[in-house]
């Protein structure tokens, strides 16, 4: 269970960047939630000039297979590597 309080304690750090990361960071720190929490996604691609949600769905869509334990680990790494940066 250490990867699972790691996970939920990288979410809460997340929060408390003072700068705010890149779109892409953000497009992976969402993704990598998500196959985390949610497993591959599933859906359909939103359309229209849904910008955010279509880049979203993307980025989600990019870590498709991957374990839930290796979404977890590499949000871990990613948001401890962000705070070295934004904190």
């Amino acid at each position: 269970m250490a990867l699972q309080e790691d996970f939920q304690s990288a979410a809460s750090r997340s929060k408390e960047f003072t700068k705010r990361p890149s779109n892409e960071e953000l497009l992976d720190i969402y993704s990598l939630f998500k196959q985390a929490t949610d497993g591959d996604v599933n859906g359909e691609r939103p359309g229209g000039f849904d910008f955010k949600g279509i880049a979203k769905f993307d980025a989600w869509t990019s870590k498709k297979g991957k374990t839930r334990e290796q979404a977890m680990q590499e949000y871990v790494d990613l948001v401890a590597r962000l705070e070295k940066e934004y904190k």
